[in-house]
């Protein structure tokens, strides 16, 4: 687990990739809407960079394993 606030997550992924479109904003608009889960400290929201990763990646960490799979019925 990587804690960072969502200024500290933004200027990671800044870093890993310098062209990247995820912004401080963008970032925030996830912890704020639930997307992602993250903890307030006072003022502060701390996210893991992980489950951010994760969410990019077009999976969505709080959700089932079995979200969007096909099963069998019967």
């Amino acid at each position: 687990m990587r804690v960072r606030t969502i200024n500290e997550a933004a200027a990671y992924f800044q870093e890993l990739d310098p062209g990247t479109a995820l912004t401080k904003t963008a970032i925030r608009r996830l912890v704020t809407t639930g997307t992602i889960p993250s903890t307030r400290i006072g003022n502060k929201y701390l996210v893991d960079v992980d489950q951010v990763a994760i969410y990019l990646q077009g999976r969505n960490a709080t959700s089932s394993p079995l979200h969007g799979v096909i099963r069998r019925i019967g």
